[in-house]
């Protein structure tokens, strides 16, 4: 006996790198990376501090993030062009993971969510973004935008609005009681940077604007808590009043000058400060926010290789991609790193500056590790307000406010309707429910449009040479569509409703790609009708594949009653022969 072997077709890890590798990689290429990759850092030193704070744990995961899995995913991901890290897209599933299992349970989640995503990968569910409508992800992702700019407002006011928690109805609710706590300075300073940040592309010169408005702000903020800082007190909050650490023996306020290392994620602490207890409990609990981490940096990660592709012109390797976006997230947690997954702001830049390979990508992480290491001083420094003021305009620009309002003026009604629910849901709850009734109501859509598409008409012989010349005992019936639980018992209504001197039915049923069990099982309860009223019937031109499916449900050939035919001609010529044995019959009975 042969001795039958299986091969798992595994995806290619480092694809993207192979990518570049293969299509000519030289001297000229390596030095449009460095200089993508200095760019890239330099604009993701603010965002991932920014990030990480909204996220609610202090700025230097949000480092460690850029640094340990930008460098991961970029090496064994499968875009060329991708730069992973924290994103705005993970605040508002991170912030309640923080609020209720602590810096320790949101690290757990994301080495959750890391192995979620390499076995999506491995098993080759890459093209999952196809599958999820455009109304859907522009729902959440407004909503998302909302949320974290409602979330930014205590700190760009300078409000006493103590510590958020994780819904929205309810913070917005304190923040409009402790408005009367405004803090002029801090308020200021916040619109400074923002302005500056607004109005710092239009000079045209070549250094991000993010640097340049948390440069004013840091500057305005010293020279304000020089003037008029208490005893007690600084008069603007940066973050080096805000955050304290502890590392190696020593402790220090703001950002630790030092590289990322091993630290084990069950033994940060939880919610109540003290380190976790890692047990069966707790990854069960843990569970559902990974699946939802897990699921939303899929959706991200493959969104923006696919808006990479378009701009370059290249193509990725999803299911690649996949699999390293989730070592990426295995790995960083283990070095303090909170879940990343490819941005598209960072992607664009990395494209727009010339990077050519996930070289630039691992630049760029390199440039955020000399920054931790070397400026740590320097950016503590960084008032809050004018990390608010960032996020106000990553927010902003995470809305897409024009296309927002374009679909709900020029989207059908359902598709408007869906984006609506799906905004509406993430910011009054959470996106997993938001994405879950999304596709929900996305589903039911497509549904009802392809039950409108297949119908069931009755075909008369001046429409079809192959229907002529049969008798008024035989009736021809086309079923145009496919057959599935949504219009099977709509599309065979009809043929229940035939002529009481109709002796022989054929169904023309060549356009009918596919048929589901509900079909199935409509169509046996339509043949035994039949049966019982002594009506033969032939099916003409399905596929093999499905006839095969109807002989395994117990739909065969039952001589003078029912039969399969490929087409119109062949099903005439066994019709009208069954007729004339019917007659031959009645007459010999007769």
């Amino acid at each position: 006996m042969s001795r039958q072997r299986f091969y798992v077709d595994l995806p290619s890890i480092s694809s993207g790198l192979r990518t570049a590798w293969r299509s000519g990689y030289g001297l000229a290429d390596l030095r449009k990376d460095v200089m993508a990759g200095l760019t890239i850092g330099t604009v993701a030193v603010p965002l991932s501090m920014a990030l990480a704070i909204a996220t609610g744990v202090p700025p230097q995961h949000g480092l460690y993030t850029a640094i340990v899995a930008g460098a991961i995913i970029a090496l064994t991901g499968g875009s060329r062009f991708n730069v992973s890290g924290p994103t705005a897209a993970f605040v508002v599933i991170l912030f309640p993971i923080v609020q209720q299992y602590g810096l320790g349970g949101l690290l757990i989640a994301s080495m959750m969510a890391g192995i979620i995503l390499v076995v999506l990968g491995i098993t080759r569910m890459g093209r999952l973004i196809e599958f999820v409508p455009y109304p859907v992800v522009l729902g959440f992702t407004a909503g998302i935008a909302v949320v974290i700019a409602v979330l930014q407002i205590p700190d760009f006011l300078g409000l006493s609005v103590g510590q958020l928690g994780e819904h929205f109805v309810e913070n917005l609710g304190r923040i409009v009681a402790s408005l009367p706590t405004l803090d002029p300075l801090e308020f200021g300073i916040g619109v400074l940077a923002l302005v500056v940040m607004l109005l710092w592309p239009r000079l045209h010169v070549p250094i991000p604007a993010p640097l340049v408005g948390l440069i004013v702000g840091a500057i305005a903020a010293y020279a304000a808590n020089q003037w008029f800082a208490s005893e007690s007190a600084p008069a603007v909050e940066t973050i080096a009043s805000r955050f304290t650490w502890e590392a190696n023996g020593e402790t220090g306020t703001g950002i630790p000058p030092i590289a990322p290392s091993f630290t084990a994620p069950w033994l940060l602490p939880g919610p109540d400060g003290a380190p976790l207890e890692l047990n069966f409990e707790l990854i069960r609990a843990l569970l559902g926010p990974a699946f939802a981490i897990a699921m939303l940096g899929a959706i991200e990660s493959l969104l923006c290789a696919v808006v990479s592709d378009g701009l370059t012109k290249t193509k990725h390797d999803p299911n690649a991609e996949l699999v390293g976006q989730g070592l990426g997230n295995i790995v960083a947690p283990l070095f303090g790193g909170i879940t990343a997954t490819a941005a598209i702001a960072r992607t664009a830049t990395n494209i727009r500056s010339g990077g050519r390979s996930p070289i630039a990508a691992v630049v760029h992480s390199v440039v955020v590790l000399l920054a931790v290491i070397a400026l740590a001083g320097l950016l503590g420094l960084v008032p809050m307000a004018a990390l608010a003021a960032l996020l106000f305009i990553i927010a902003w620009n995470m809305s897409e406010a024009r296309h927002f309002l374009h679909t709900l003026r020029s989207a059908p009604p359902g598709d408007a309707a869906i984006l609506v629910t799906c905004f509406g849901l993430t910011v009054l709850f959470d996106m997993v429910l938001a994405v879950a009734v999304g596709m929900g109501l996305a589903a039911a859509l497509f549904i009802r449009r392809m039950a409108l598409l297949t119908t069931t008409d009755r075909l008369e012989a001046e429409r079809h040479p192959a229907v002529t010349g049969l008798p008024p005992e035989m009736a021809v019936y086309e079923i145009n569509g496919p057959l599935f639980f949504g219009v099977a018992e709509k599309a065979l209504t009809s043929l229940h409703r035939v002529d009481r001197h109709v002796q022989t039915v054929l169904i023309d049923m060549r356009k009918v790609p596919s048929m589901d069990g509900t079909a199935i099982v409509a169509l046996q309860s339509l043949i035994g009708e039949m049966h019982r009223e002594g009506v033969a019937l032939i099916l003409v031109g399905l596929p093999t594949r499905i006839i095969v499916k109807l002989r395994r449900a117990g739909i065969r050939k039952v001589a003078g009653m029912l039969t399969y035919r490929s087409d119109l001609q062949s099903a005439r010529t066994v019709a009208l022969r069954w007729h004339h044995e019917r007659h031959e019959m009645d007459r010999n009975t007769d």
